[in-house]
């Protein structure tokens, strides 16, 4: 039972190229059902972890980097594809890349090994997640109303400002955390 949140994580990692794919051909419906069984997965590994403590290192760093190679990926196809517009395309990246730039050199350069995600981080993702699954919706079935267009619209700006927010969050808390653990000492990890 110890390993088997981060099997189903494994399982969540290995379906990505997969949706990817179906992205790509526009075969959304086939997207969103296999997406489906990803969201899915990563409620119960997640709850498996809890349950029978079953937490590990390894499963903290796999599951975000399944969510974002997903998610990611999944944002750089729709912007290629022009299903949303480049601007969305770039900041969902830019963040993602910002964050991962920033998070490389705090652990190459101090000796902080966590970090954790924020409220507004976390808020972030499911608003990319809610964004993505209208998007795969509309372009998926043969309904696509004026309602659900107005929608996806809304949902496409609500997304880029939460991740805009997120990213400014992040970045201000890595800040005010490296500069408390400077007042505690050398931030810089000592040769060995």
């Amino acid at each position: 039972m110890k390993h088997l949140p981060n099997l189903i994580t494994a399982l969540r990692l290995v379906l990505v190229p997969f949706i990817w794919k179906l992205l790509w051909d526009r075969e959304y419906e086939r997207a969103l059902a296999l997406g489906a069984i990803a969201s899915i997965s990563d409620a119960v590994d997640g709850w498996v972890a809890r349950k029978f403590s079953a937490t590990s290192k390894i499963g903290a760093y796999m599951d975000p980097v399944a969510d974002k190679l997903m998610l990611s990926g999944a944002y750089l196809i729709f912007g290629l594809d022009r299903v949303v517009p480049a601007y969305l395309t770039w900041i969902v990246l830019g963040r993602d890349a910002l964050i991962l730039l920033f998070a490389a050199g705090v652990y190459l350069f101090t000796k902080i090994r966590d970090f954790p995600p924020s409220r507004w981080g976390k808020l972030s993702t499911l608003i990319q997640i809610l964004t993505a699954l209208i998007i795969l919706v509309n372009h998926g079935s043969i309904i696509f109303d004026l309602i659900t267009y107005k929608l996806e619209r809304w949902m496409t700006w609500l997304c880029a400002a939460m991740t805009v927010w997120s990213a400014i969050h992040y970045l201000w808390l890595a800040i005010e955390r490296l500069m408390a653990d400077r007042g505690k000492g050398s931030l810089i990890e000592s040769p060995q």
